[in-house]
C-alpha cells in the first residue's frame, strides 16, 4: 500500500473529517453547556485524524489555550507527516 492508494487517502480524509466534526460538536456543545466530548477522547481521536484536530482547532478557536493540545496536535500531525513520507519513499 503507497500514500496514493486510493483506499490509504479515502481513510485518512474520512477520519480526519470525522475529527474535525467532533473538535465542532464539542464547541458547539460547550457554547449550549451541553453533553462535552472528552478531552482524551478528542486527543486519542487526534492521533489518528491531526489533519482534522488541527483544523478544527482553528477552525472552531477550540482548545486553544489548551497547552497539552497545542502540544501534542501539531506534533501527532508531524508524526503522521513523517509517516506518509516514509510510505512514499521520500525519506
Amino acid at each position: 500500500m503507497t500514500a496514493t492508494d486510493p483506499l490509504l487517502v479515502s481513510a485518512l480524509f474520512a477520519v480526519n473529517t470525522v475529527v474535525f466534526l467532533l473538535y465542532g460538536l464539542d464547541k458547539q456543545q460547550a457554547r449550549q453547556r451541553g453533553w462535552r466530548v472528552s478531552e482524551r477522547t478528542l486527543l486519542l481521536s487526534s492521533i489518528a485524524g491531526p489533519f482534522g484536530a488541527f483544523a478544527g482547532m482553528q477552525f472552531f478557536r477550540h482548545k486553544t489555550k489548551k497547552t497539552v493540545f497545542l502540544l501534542s496536535v501539531p506534533l501527532f500531525l508531524l508524526l503522521q507527516v513523517a509517516g506518509l513520507l516514509l510510505v512514499t519513499g521520500w525519506i
